[in-house]
C-alpha cells in the first residue's frame, strides 16, 4: 500500500512532524510505502481560487503525491483549538478526488494534555473530503511530547515512552488493517 503522511506544521522541529516521521518508519517497517510530504521543507502558496497556481512545484507534488495515496494520515500540531495554518491551507487546494473512498487517520501534538479539538475538525474537513475516517486518531500532549522531541542521539527517552509508542503501534495496526481491507475493495471494483 502506498500511504501519503500529510506533516502540517510550519516549525523545522514540530513535535506533530517528528510523531509524523515515527508514523512513517512503523508503516515502512510493515512493508508498506510511506511517503512523508512536509508542509515546513515543501511550503504551498496561499489557496486563492481565482489565480491559477498549477505551476508551483511543490503544489504539483502534493496533488499527484495525494491523488496516488491508497490511504493518508493527516499530522497537525493544535494551535488555539484548531488545525495549524498551512495544514488548512494545502487541504484548501487538495478535493474530493485526493480523498473519495480512502482511509485518514488523523494524529496531533498538543502544549497541553492532548489536541482533540483539532483531530474532530480534522475528521469533520475528512467527511467533507469523502474520505473515510479511522476509528481512533493519536493525540500527544503535555510532557508525552518529550519522546518526540528531537535531540543529538534521536529522540528523548522518559518514563511512558513506551505506553505513547504502543499506543501509536496500536492505532496504526488498525489503520493499516482498514487500509488494507479499503484499497483491496477499491481495487476489485
Amino acid at each position: 500500500m502506498n500511504i501519503v503522511i500529510l506533516a502540517g506544521s510550519n516549525r523545522k522541529n514540530a513535535t506533530s512532524t517528528r510523531l509524523a516521521e515515527y508514523t512513517a518508519e512503523m508503516i515502512q517497517g510493515q512493508g508498506h510505502e510511506a511517503i512523508l510530504f512536509n508542509l515546513y521543507e515543501k511550503p504551498l502558496p496561499f489557496y486563492a481560487p481565482d489565480e491559477k497556481q498549477e505551476t508551483d512545484e511543490n503544489l504539483a507534488d502534493l496533488t499527484a503525491t495525494m491523488l496516488a495515496a491508497d490511504a493518508i494520515i493527516l499530522s497537525t500540531p493544535e494551535y488555539h483549538g484548531s488545525i495549524s495554518g498551512v495544514l488548512k491551507n494545502a487541504l484548501d487546494h487538495l478535493s474530493q478526488a485526493h480523498f473519495s473512498g480512502k482511509p485518514v487517520l488523523s494524529i496531533s501534538s498538543a502544549g497541553g494534555a492532548v489536541g482533540v479539538s483539532s483531530l474532530t475538525q480534522l475528521q469533520t474537513m475528512v467527511r467533507n473530503l469523502h474520505g473515510i475516517n479511522a476509528p481512533e486518531w493519536i493525540s500527544i500532549g503535555g510532557a508525552q511530547r518529550r519522546r518526540f522531541e528531537a535531540t543529538f542521539d534521536g529522540y528523548e527517552e522518559y518514563e511512558g515512552s513506551q505506553d505513547i509508542e504502543e499506543r501509536v503501534q496500536r492505532v496504526l495496526g488498525s489503520f493499516l488493517n482498514l487500509a488494507q481491507t479499503l484499497t483491496s475493495a477499491r481495487k476489485a471494483l
